[in-house]
C-alpha cells in the first residue's frame, strides 16, 4: 500500500513473434516500430523491444501496464493482445503475463 492507503497494479506482458516476410533487419525493424509506437500512443502502455534483436524474422516485445485497479491493466493487456494478432505481419509464438507482487 502507498502512503495514501491505494493499491498499486501493475503486469508486464512479453510477446515472441515471427515476421516471416522480413529479409533484414531494416525490414524487422519497420514492423517492430509500427507495434511499439502503436501500442504505446493507442493503450498509453510501455513497450520496447526486449530479445531476439539481432535476428530478422523474430521480435520478442515487451509491455507494461499500471493502474490502481486490476480490471483497467487487464482491459489495457487485453487490448494491446488482440492488437498484436490482428496485425498481419506476425505470427504469435508465444505471450505471457506477469503481475507485479505489491505488499497492499
Amino acid at each position: 500500500m502507498g502512503q495514501s492507503g491505494h493499491v498499486l497494479h501493475a503486469c508486464s506482458l512479453d510477446v515472441d513473434l515471427r515476421i516471416p516476410a522480413s529479409r533484414s533487419l531494416k525490414a524487422k525493424r519497420t514492423v517492430v516500430k509500427h507495434l511499439v509506437e502503436v501500442s504505446r500512443s493507442r493503450f498509453g502502455v510501455a513497450a520496447a523491444e526486449v530479445g531476439h534483436q539481432d535476428q530478422w524474422q523474430r521480435c520478442e516485445l515487451g509491455f507494461a501496464a499500471v493502474s490502481g485497479t486490476n480490471g483497467q491493466v487487464t482491459a489495457v493487456l487485453d487490448s494491446v493482445e488482440r492488437f498484436i494478432w490482428s496485425e498481419p505481419a506476425v505470427e504469435v509464438v508465444s505471450m505471457e503475463r506477469t503481475w507485479l507482487e505489491t505488499g497492499g
